[in-house]
């Protein structure tokens, strides 16, 4: 696996990866704000073909729009990514399917959980988006169109677009071809 913008503080043994999300890094386009910012920190491997990645993800958000989970990548212009964000203090599970423009979509949680499971399919044409509050029952998100380009990158991503950063922690990351 490789960086994409690498965080100052991280480590990665066996299948756990800690970082710290450093102030002022984002995945967004355009949408709504009018901006364009690529500076988020992106844990990836490339995979071509049909995939699952799933992970355990505990974070201490503290900002508005703190968010860590899962992201598939073709470019800059084309991507998806999904996890836990913190807005206006509400924690929510959130998807930003971008094709030139981000579009982005949120669950609310009832509460603040210790842990969420996430789940981020590929089969052709199509990315399916899951998550669990117990790592046993996974809920469907969002399903996607995402292009059938050939290999693409998928891994871990974290970002602190407002706050002062956060720790996060990956733990059971599995990415493999299906």
């Amino acid at each position: 696996m490789q960086w994409l913008n690498a965080p100052e503080k991280w480590t990665h043994e066996g299948n756990t990866l800690t970082a710290t999300a450093m102030r002022d890094t984002d995945f967004w386009r355009l949408t709504h704000s009018g901006y364009i910012t690529d500076n988020g920190h992106f844990y990836f491997q490339e995979i071509s073909g049909d995939l699952t990645a799933s992970i355990k993800l505990i974070g201490d958000y503290n900002g508005l729009f703190d968010h860590a989970g899962l992201m598939l990548r073709l470019d800059e212009k084309n991507w998806i990514k999904t996890g836990i964000e913190l807005v206006n203090g509400v924690y929510q599970v959130s998807a930003v399917v971008t094709r030139d423009f981000s579009d982005w979509s949120v669950i609310a949680l009832p509460q603040k959980t210790e842990a969420i499971w996430l789940k981020l399919k590929r089969e052709n044409i199509t990315v399916e988006i899951e998550y669990s509050l117990d790592g046993i029952t996974y809920q469907m998100m969002r399903q996607a169109y995402f292009p059938p380009t050939q290999p693409i990158q998928v891994g871990l991503m974290c970002a602190a677009p407002r706050g002062d950063g956060f720790d996060v922690r990956f733990e059971d990351i599995a990415i493999q071809a299906s």
